[in-house]
């Protein structure tokens, strides 16, 4: 019985980038050596081409061969605590500059013989002039390379430092809104079981016993950078039962969400506060109540949220900053919009059809 061999692991992307990239600065180093040999030395082109494309791979390779074994050997030697060097430095990079390039000089002229069937002189045998002329031309590509991406190394390294304070800075204050937005929402549920109290103590304890239920299942959500939008809208539900142990059948809610969507992330307790300004704002001065109505759909690449009630509406609501769309809790929402999803995020305020208020906010899908 025979077993068939493991497939063949694919080369890393990055050592395959590496590797393309090497071979395109050898043929640009062989195209421009052997056009200027050509025009000043009026050698045979096949020939030129053939000694300098051997030389500029070999002196590419034992180049790289000794940077990247001397940066193996300093990180030998560095504490493991301390994050791994990329390149060995300027010292030894000089140093491997100048023996990669004496030994790949060496090497590819020998190369270069061993295919054509020519006899060129090697480095050695030539006189101390004459060897350091081509040294220094055979460094002066291979130090103008090791500048570039030795600089561009530099520049994408500050660059991810830059992205990370910034991506830093943002969680930062993410968290920074939802501390400001949970107290307020627990100072306004408190002030209306204060008043339940003194009415309907028996509501007043159901009320209490809700309101600690909820927070026990927020607490985890509000401390996470994101959630599955089914629990968005399980924390919903749990709000709204708060609220109805207060207002009764006066508060009508509706959640709309499609299955397909359950599983799309979305920044936990976003929509707590929309809910809650309908409530405050739209329901609760309207003698008969109404309904309350949230919904999720997919609108092209965005998710589209709406939050629409159908009490008194923008034009008799009683706060200036209701009609403004200017409250702490839109303002929270807008920040946070921003603050996570930047332009790609819209909030947009509306009057419902019929009567009432619609709230819509479309953010960027991002999938679990």
């Amino acid at each position: 019985m025979t077993s068939n061999p493991p497939p063949a692991k694919p080369l890393p992307l990055g050592l395959l980038r590496r590797a393309l990239n090497q071979l395109a600065i050898v043929l640009a180093i062989t195209a421009v050596f052997s056009l200027i040999q050509l025009l000043v030395f009026r050698q045979p082109w096949g020939i030129v081409l053939l000694f300098t494309f051997c030389i500029s791979a070999a002196c590419s390779t034992m180049i790289q061969l000794l940077s990247c074994g001397s940066t193996y050997w300093l990180n030998q030697r560095r504490p493991k605590t301390e994050p791994p060097l990329e390149w060995p430095g300027w010292p030894l990079m000089s140093l491997s500059l100048v023996l990669g390039t004496f030994l790949g000089a060496a090497i590819g002229n020998e190369l270069g013989n061993l295919i054509s069937g020519l006899r060129n002189p090697s480095l050695h045998s030539g006189d101390l002039r004459n060897l350091l002329s081509i040294l220094l031309i055979s460094l002066l590509p291979g130090m103008v390379v090791t500048f570039y991406f030795v600089n561009r190394s530099h520049i994408a390294s500050a660059n991810a430092q830059l992205l990370t304070a910034q991506r830093l800075a943002a969680e930062n204050k993410l968290r920074l809104l939802e501390s400001q937005l949970e107290p307020h929402m627990l100072f306004n549920t408190l002030a209306n079981l204060r008043v339940l109290i003194g009415l309907d103590p028996s509501r007043a304890q159901a009320m209490l016993d809700q309101l600690i239920a909820f927070l026990r299942a927020t607490l985890n959500a509000s401390r996470s950078g994101s959630h599955p939008l089914r629990e968005e809208f399980a924390r919903l539900n749990d709000y709204l039962g708060l609220m109805q142990i207060r207002m009764g059948a006066r508060l009508r809610p509706v959640l709309d969400l499609p299955a397909e969507l359950a599983e799309l992330s979305i920044a936990p307790l976003l929509l707590q506060p929309l809910v809650e300004n309908a409530i405050k704002h739209g329901l609760e001065p309207a003698i008969e109540g109404g309904e309350l109505r949230v919904t999720a759909r997919r609108v092209g690449r965005h998710l589209q949220l709406t939050v629409s009630d159908s009490g008194v509406g923008l034009s008799q609501a009683g706060s200036a900053e209701a009609q403004a769309g200017s409250g702490f809790g839109l303002h929270q929402v807008r920040e946070r919009l921003a603050t996570q999803y930047g332009p790609a995020a819209t909030l947009n305020i509306a009057p419902a059809a019929g009567s009432g208020t619609l709230v819509t906010v479309e953010i960027p899908i991002e999938t679990p």
